[in-house]
Formats: structure tokens, sequence, C-alpha cells
């Protein structure tokens, strides 16, 4: 199953998870009179939005390269993740914004059982769908993906204040509701600022990372008539990695046997690491007095 085909399944999932979970939070907000438990149910219902973000983002991003993207979509990918970073981020603002509303006015109702019931539901089965994304955004390196688990494991947290908040206030202790929203709004906040930092590098042609750098040095040495590796960059663009590299051979070796070197170092390269979606390989000689 490729990438996209195994992130849209993911999504098609949850999409209809959240749509039956934000139903049941809804209606226990009503009937257990429970303000927090509504806020709850609407925040699963923007994961709906969410979601569907993130689908968009998959399919422009794994489209093949055409006449105007010679170098793929890949860059898309981290757009939506900015775009969905923001909705985290205004996520947070928004359920701290309405705990720190309901603890000025001290206005907080006792809520009923039903209310308890269903934020215990939507902990356990928010935290279920994050390691479900999370696992499959890993494996496919979706960095949109990624951030839909978040907003996952942020309504999770949600539903943990929602959770401590009318359990508080069923046994009178009513402004512990407002404080735990607090407290999980900066989190969510936090989230939403990091995802967005991550999706910026990979905008801004980032080098990759150390393990990954070793990794192409390693192989390249490895490859007979080598001599030396004189310059190596590599670019990141979206969940894929750009890499150019200037090996040394010996200078009186002929074009076709350092076109041979060359194109293996390649190959190897290529075949050897995941993410690297084209190598370049520039070969210079190198002189006995070197």
């Amino acid at each position: 199953m490729d990438n996209y085909k195994l992130g849209f399944k993911v999504s098609v999932i949850t999409i209809i998870i959240n749509v039956v979970l934000s139903a049941i939070k809804i209606f226990a907000g009503i009937i257990g009179k429970s303000n927090a438990m509504l806020a709850d149910g609407v925040h699963t219902l923007s994961d709906v939005l969410t979601t569907f973000v993130v689908l968009l983002g998959l399919k422009v991003s794994s489209k093949e390269a055409d006449e105007n993207h010679p170098y793929g979509h890949e860059k898309y990918e981290p757009i939506f993740a900015k775009l969905l970073s923001i909705l985290l981020l205004l996520t947070g603002v928004y359920i701290g914004y309405e705990s720190v509303k309901v603890l000025i006015s001290g206005n907080i109702k006792t809520p009923g059982l039903i209310a308890l019931v269903a934020a215990l539901v939507s902990i356990v089965s928010k935290e279920a769908m994050y390691w479900y994304t999370v696992k499959t955004a890993k494996k496919i390196k979706s960095l949109s993906l990624e951030a839909d688990a978040w907003h996952h494991r942020s309504d999770a947290l949600s539903s943990i204040g929602t959770f401590v908040g009318i359990l508080g206030a069923r046994m009178g202790v009513k402004v512990l509701d407002p404080i735990a929203g607090i407290v999980v709004s900066v989190f969510v906040v936090k989230v939403g600022v990091d995802l967005y930092l991550k999706a910026t590098r990979e905008l801004v042609d980032e080098a990759a990372d150390d393990e990954t750098i070793e990794k192409i040095k390693s192989l390249t040495s490895s490859v007979k008539g080598v001599e030396e590796i004189r310059d190596l960059k590599t670019r990141v663009f979206g969940n894929k990695i750009f890499v150019d590299i200037e090996i040394a051979v010996n200078g009186s070796i002929s074009v076709k046997e350092g076109h041979d070197i060359a194109e293996e170092v390649h190959d190897i390269i290529e075949n050897s690491v995941e993410s690297v979606k084209h190598c370049m390989v520039h070969v210079e000689p190198k002189k006995t007095q070197d």
C-alpha cells in the first residue's frame, strides 16, 4: 500500500470516529448540563475539518513530478502541516479563553454523570486515535498526518481536563474545571508552535540530520575507487532529501571508469537511504601530489 493510500485509510477511519464521538459528547453536554463537555464536543468536531486538510495535503504531495514541478510536490506537505499547526494554536487559545472566562465568572454548574462517562470514553478513544495516527505518520513520514495525530492528543488532553473538571464539580470543587482547561490549553499551544517550526524547517532547505549525513558518507566511502569526499550538501524537501556530493577518484583512470564509480555511489545512496529522493554525484580527479 503506497503512502497516500495508507494515509487516506487512517484519515477516513479517524473522521468516522470523530463524527460519532462529537455527537456523543455534544449530546452528553446538553443532557448533563456541562459547558465543558459541550465545548469538548465542538473541539472534536473541529478535528474532522483538520483531517480533511490532511487528506488534501497527502493527495497533493503524493503527485508525481511534472513540467511545472520538476522536483516533485513534497513541499506542499509541510505547507498543509503549517495550516494544521495554526488550527492547533487557535484550538489551544480557544480552550484557554473559555476556561479563563468561566473562572472569572464563577458560573460553574454541577454536571450530570453522563458527562463524566462521555469524558472517559473520549480520553480512551482519542488517545488510541493518536497512537494509531502517529504510528502511520512516522511510517510514511507525513508531517501533516503527524500534526493531525497531535490534534487527537490535544483532544484527549482536553477531555482529561473536562473529566477532572466534571469530577471536581460533582465533588464540590468546581474551580478545577477551568483550571484544568487552562493547563491543557498551554500544552496544546506548545504543540502547535513546535509543529509550525518543524514545518518551517522543511520549507527552507535545511540540511538532513547528522545520522543521515554520516550514513551517506559511510556508504560513499565504502565504494571501491572513491579516494575522498570533497563536498556533501543535503537539503530536506518535504519528507524527502536531495543529495549533492563531490567525490575524488584516481586522476589516471578513464572517464568511463570514473563514471562507473559515480554511478555506484549514486545507486548505493538512493537504494540504501529511503528518504533520499535524488542524489547528484560530481567527480573530481585526485592527483598523485594530493
